[in-house]
């Protein structure tokens, strides 16, 4: 079965680090932990319309947590990925009232 490029990209990570690096044209995605670099810039590209120069990924460990006494489990491991897109690329809408 074919990936759409919804699949791949999630949802966009909005905290203040990342808002700060969206000013230099580095954008954050949770991606589909089995997405590698070529297919996630693919798709920021069908999505967005943008030109993506570099792709950074890195595999988030799911956090361990508990409801009260005992049964510890874990939040699902998932995968982050920093995407740079080249200097004379568009901006990417989304993000520009949050900064």
């Amino acid at each position: 079965m074919m990936k759409t490029a919804y699949d791949i990209i999630k949802r966009p990570i909005v905290t203040e680090q990342s808002m700060a690096a969206a000013t230099e044209k580095k954008y954050t995605f949770e991606v589909a932990r089995d997405a590698n670099k070529i297919e996630i810039a693919k798709a920021c590209e069908e999505i967005f319309g943008v030109k993506v120069a570099k792709v950074n990924t890195l595999n988030m460990q799911g956090k361990v947590k508990r409801m009260g006494r005992y049964p510890e489990g874990r939040r699902p491991h998932w995968k982050k990925a920093m995407i740079t897109l080249t200097a004379d690329s568009k901006t990417i809408e989304f993000f520009e009232g949050m900064v």
